[in-house]
């Protein structure tokens, strides 16, 4: 018979709602202490988790598979997959969840970082390392951040996640690591591209063209690494730029949307009520409601 394992967003909770955050982090003892410093066998349907080990000790469980915990590890676990852990009392370093969507590479697309990440891995931090130094670094720099309120924290949360994840990927040795594909390249190539773009609200076939592709063939990549096609990766970005604005800055929602190249504001409230279903008001006071603001 087989053991029923369960779904849960954040360990131990199971609201049945959709979640209102892109990023959580706590300490590991936080949560553990509770549960007798284990953590039984579950998962997370949407969310990919980064576990940074800075002392203690204990066991990973990935499945039907254990793996020894040491101080000074990078733990990563893909969304869908069956894991659990077991912690010595003496455990320290931070439990960082993400939803996937969220992550520059979707796990299991087919550039090397969405490969990766598509697999479990422990990864050493040695010493001395510098690459490895400042990875330990930059998550416990995402932990201090995560409890601030601090400026730019968005910003500094996704690219501390960004830094994090690719330094790992290059530190635990995988073939991706080492040597990205074509098609890696080109979207590596595709957000250089559109952050310098995308206030000029250039199309999808202007994209192929400067990387001398069809506009089909480089749906198809950005597809395959993102999940979304090419035009939906743009207005993803552009959305999230406005939220930005939004948020951090204190121009009305009629400067901001020129600063983002919309000739007509009612344009731009139309184009983000379709990408969030609220107006840009309406986001930005609830949003700012949560921070504080």
């Amino acid at each position: 018979m087989t053991k029923f394992v369960p779904t849960y967003e954040l360990y131990g909770e199971n609201t049945g709602r959709n979640p209102d955050f892109w990023l959580h982090c706590e300490t590991i003892p936080s949560r553990s202490s509770l549960h007798h410093w284990e953590i039984k066998l579950h998962r997370h349907e949407s969310f990919f988790q980064i576990l940074y080990i800075s002392a203690g000790s204990g066991d990973a469980i990935f499945g039907a598979e254990r793996h020894e915990i040491t101080p000074n590890t990078v733990i990563t676990v893909p969304p869908g997959l069956n894991h659990g852990f077991r912690f010595s009392k003496d455990i320290d370093g931070f439990v960082i969840t993400v939803l996937a969507s969220h992550l520059k590479a979707l796990p299991g697309g087919r550039s090397p970082l969405g490969e990766w990440l598509a697999r479990p891995h422990l990864t050493s931090l040695h010493r001395d390392d510098p690459d490895a130094v400042y990875a330990g670094q930059t998550l416990s720099r995402l932990g201090a951040e995560f409890a601030g309120r601090g400026s730019g924290r968005a910003d500094l949360l996704e690219a501390y996640v960004t830094i994090a994840l690719q330094l790992t990927m290059r530190l635990s040795g995988s073939d991706a690591g080492q040597a990205g594909d074509e098609n890696g390249r080109r979207m590596e190539l595709l957000n250089g591209l559109i952050q310098q773009h995308l206030r000029s609200h250039r199309p999808a076939a202007f994209y192929a063209g400067e990387l001398g592709v069809s506009a089909t063939h480089l749906n198809r990549i950005v597809k395959a690494a993102t999940g979304q096609g090419t035009h939906e990766m743009i207005a993803h970005r552009l959305t999230d730029e406005a939220k930005r604005e939004l948020v951090f800055t204190f121009g009305s929602v009629q400067e901001i949307s020129y600063r983002l190249g919309f000739a007509d504001p009612a344009y731009f409230s139309r184009f983000f009520l379709k990408q969030t279903g609220e107006t840009p008001r309406a986001w930005r006071i609830a949003e700012r409601a949560k921070l504080g603001m």
